[in-house]
């Protein structure tokens, strides 16, 4: 994987006088894939003295901006996508994800080498950060592979209607939660978050899908953004990476941009003054 270069090129914009300057990005320095968590980690994100759930999304879209592909998002990855999907996961807390996405791409457990493992432990983690998936009614097959797939039992943050029957069916192979808020039928992400903050579960990267990041941007949950673009247009239906009733505007600021020889890009994008505020509690 390369490193991008900065070159600033200064643009006109005539009639008005004022100027735009444009970043352009090429081949620079090269960084492999034991370096990817070093671009990722503070002071480049997740900020130190956390005191509440920091919340870092990683998506992929297409350059047509479909988050699947076939009805997958794995569909769109490349190799390099894949490798910077198991840094991110190596530096989380916890991995959150909807019913929806755990069903369709066939999530399983974290699985972690060595290196990984004794990395986690020098940074006071536990060796293995569990799946905790959001689910409104608890409808999750008990010979899926999340449960029979993972050493850390996933935790199943679901309603409190529907929180007795999952229990019940699951209780054996994983932790059910209740994390409704007012509303008895619905998991509130607030509540949820509140959950894993108590447990000390702080880092959490959300993996889809658009729904569920679309219920973390309406509640202005989304603290950053782990972008890859591939460099492929699938036309279609597929929807957007992140999707719901709401109209949500939330500046992002763009903190860096990596690309590799396949052409695609990698952004990590950061919500204005997260840092500080994550920290501050």
């Amino acid at each position: 994987m390369h490193a991008p270069y900065r070159r600033a090129v200064i643009l006109r914009m005539s009639g008005d006088g004022d100027g735009t300057q444009f970043t352009l990005l090429g081949p620079g320095e090269e960084l492999g894939s034991a370096d990817l968590p070093a671009h990722y980690t503070y002071p480049e994100a997740y900020p130190d003295g956390l005191r509440r759930c920091w919340v870092r999304a990683n998506m992929i879209t297409s350059a047509d901006g479909g988050a699947t592909s076939g009805g997958k998002s794995g569909e769109l990855g490349g190799d390099g996508d894949r490798a910077l999907f198991a840094a991110l996961r190596e530096l989380a807390d916890v991995i959150v994800v909807g019913a929806t996405t755990a069903r369709v791409e066939n999530y399983s457990g974290v699985q972690l080498g060595a290196a990984a493992r004794q990395a986690r432990r020098h940074r006071g983690q536990s060796e293995v950060p569990p799946i905790a998936v959001l689910t409104r009614s608890g409808r999750l097959d008990h010979d899926a592979k999340l449960f029979d797939h993972s050493e850390v039992p996933p935790l199943i943050l679901t309603s409190t209607r529907a929180a007795g029957d999952t229990r019940q069916r699951l209780g054996r192979v994983a932790e059910v939660i209740d994390a409704s808020g007012a509303d008895p039928d619905s998991v509130d992400p607030q509540a949820a978050l509140a959950i894993l903050s108590e447990r000390g579960l702080l880092r959490v990267l959300a993996e889809g899908g658009p729904a569920t990041l679309g219920l973390f941007s309406a509640h202005d949950l989304l603290d950053e953004l782990c972008l890859t673009v591939a460099p492929t247009l699938v036309g279609g239906t597929a929807s957007r990476i992140v999707t719901g009733p709401a109209d949500v505007r939330s500046a992002l600021q763009l903190r860096h941009a990596l690309t590799d020889a396949d052409g695609f890009l990698y952004l990590r994008y950061v919500r204005d003054g997260r840092g500080s505020a994550a920290a501050a509690g």
